[in-house]
């Protein structure tokens, strides 16, 4: 019997390689037999595969012989088409104690899918992973007989690994967002919908819920300063705009209240497929510490040219206090000048701040040493040691020597019975330390508020430089003028 007698049957038109490769093949010498003595179910089952683009393999009779489709052939690597109407184990030796089992399961009558199964196979002469989705269906015969198993399936080694590359490249992208410098969001769409946000971005306006909402959902306070305005600009224009040192009040302080924060920003067009917009790229700074500091520095500057002025109204202090109290005129003469001497070494401590640290203690004494006389008498101070670090030191060194400055001339100090009570300490609220001081004067003259803010007090307001939650209030009281200091311990230590 040749070849001529089953290259015309129906079932086995068709097929392209497949289908000529079992046109061409000796089925005398195949365990199935020719193909017209093939059962129905066989017969239909062939011609289906052989129709189909879907991959697809067929294990039939006691011996498990292998058909397949072109499909399938692409699977099989270099082991088509010589395994094409032999024995399945033949064909997967190299994975068979992985397959063996899910086969036994169809012949036993039961079904099984799988959307991803892992094999390494040497089909092409080298390891290599692949993967497969698959469902193993038993065929019967009418009485109910498993005659064979059907496969339809469909390898999947390139979709997993591209979307192993991808993930890959996603966590390292999301590693990037997240320990990029500064706070980094994208924002998607002409709503600017948050799709992604970093930590420090999160941190920075108090919001950690930002992820599928709307910047003006999330951030309502951010809508009302115009930077919604400053997005569509971009997103219509597709040109990056840079702000820097730009105020912004954001919700992020304690329990959720209203903070000014100062930051550098960039909002970037991400562009889509098609080259038009469709995302902004937002990087911010927070800058708060540099700006307020910048401003600080500024008044500082604006402090030393005032005290420079001062100095005069000063020497003129220390003398008329030593006249006031000296029996004679050579102990005057010797005051004064160690009053000057004194007054000299802590103008340098203002000028040129102070190297490493400097406890309160020694900033009080380089203010109130200028009036030694006087210290017991009209002075009376208490605090801890506690250390300042050189840029606080200095601020609260200009500090004291306004309050000292403007009680000489008009307050507690300028009468021979007026008091200052000088006393500072560390109180712990909210789980931070903070160091306060207060300034009372008292037995001095009348007091009134002043109608206009000197460079002086504004130096007074502004507090220490560097600190962090500082504030200075100064309290105009009849009976005599008062000032309070607090901000963190933990940043007057820099």
């Amino acid at each position: 019997m040749t070849n001529s007698e089953w290259v015309n049957d129906p079932v086995l038109q068709g097929g392209g390689e497949c289908g000529a490769l079992m046109r061409a093949l000796d089925w005398t010498r195949c365990p199935l037999g020719v193909p017209s003595s093939w059962t129905p179910q066989l017969r239909t089952t062939v011609g289906l595969a052989l129709g189909s683009v879907q991959p697809m393999l067929i294990v039939w009779g006691p011996e498990q012989i292998t058909l397949y489709n072109d499909g399938y052939a692409v699977m099989c690597g270099k082991r088509h088409p010589a395994s094409l109407g032999q024995p399945f184990k033949d064909l997967w030796f190299d994975i068979w104690d992985s397959v063996e089992p899910i086969l036994t399961r169809a012949y036993d009558g039961l079904g099984t899918q799988m959307d991803d199964i892992q094999f390494t196979m040497h089909r092409n002469g080298y390891p290599e992973e692949t993967h497969f989705a698959f469902s193993y269906t038993p065929v019967r015969a009418d009485d109910g007989t498993v005659l064979g198993m059907f496969c339809a399936c469909t390898e999947t080694t390139g979709q997993i690994l591209a979307k192993r590359r991808h993930d890959r490249e996603s966590d390292l992208l999301r590693q990037v967002f997240e320990q990029a410098p500064g706070s980094v969001a994208v924002l998607r769409g002409d709503s600017y919908v948050f799709e992604m946000a970093n930590a420090s971005y999160e941190k920075l306006v108090g919001r950690s819920d930002l992820i599928g909402k709307k910047v003006d959902d999330a951030l309502p306070e951010v809508a009302e300063q115009g930077f919604i305005d400053l997005l569509d600009q971009v997103y219509r224009s597709g040109e990056t705009y840079a702000g820097t040192n730009m105020p912004i009040t954001l919700q992020s302080g304690r329990n959720g209240e209203a903070e000014e924060r100062f930051i550098d920003f960039v909002y970037q067009p991400l562009r889509g497929a098609n080259g038009s917009v469709d995302g902004i790229f937002v990087q911010s700074l927070d800058v708060t510490d540099r700006v307020q500091s910048d401003r600080q520095q500024e008044v500082l500057n604006q402090e030393l040219a005032h005290r420079l002025k001062n100095q005069l109204a000063m020497v003129q202090a220390i003398v008329s206090q030593t006249m006031r109290s000296a029996d004679n005129l050579a102990d005057a003469r010797k005051s004064i000048t160690d009053r000057i001497q004194v007054l000299g070494r802590a103008h340098d401590m203002i000028q040129v701040g102070v190297g490493g640290r400097t406890s309160v203690t020694e900033i009080v004494d380089a203010v109130v040493n200028l009036h030694s006389d006087f210290r017991n008498q009209q002075f009376t101070i208490n605090g801890p040691k506690i250390a300042f670090g050189s840029r606080q030191a200095l601020s609260l060194s200009l500090i004291l020597h306004e309050l000292a400055t403007n009680a000489f001339k008009h307050g507690a100090l300028s009468v021979e019975d007026g008091q200052i009570d000088l006393h500072w300490s560390v109180e712990t609220r909210d789980g931070l330390e903070h160091f306060v001081m207060e300034w009372t004067e008292s037995n001095g003259p009348l007091v009134a508020e002043p109608s206009t803010l000197g460079s002086g007090s504004r130096l007074i307001k502004a507090g220490l430089a560097g600190a962090i939650r500082c504030r200075g209030e100064s309290i105009y009281a009849p009976e005599g003028f008062r000032f309070r200091l607090s901000a963190d311990l933990s940043s007057l230590r820099d």
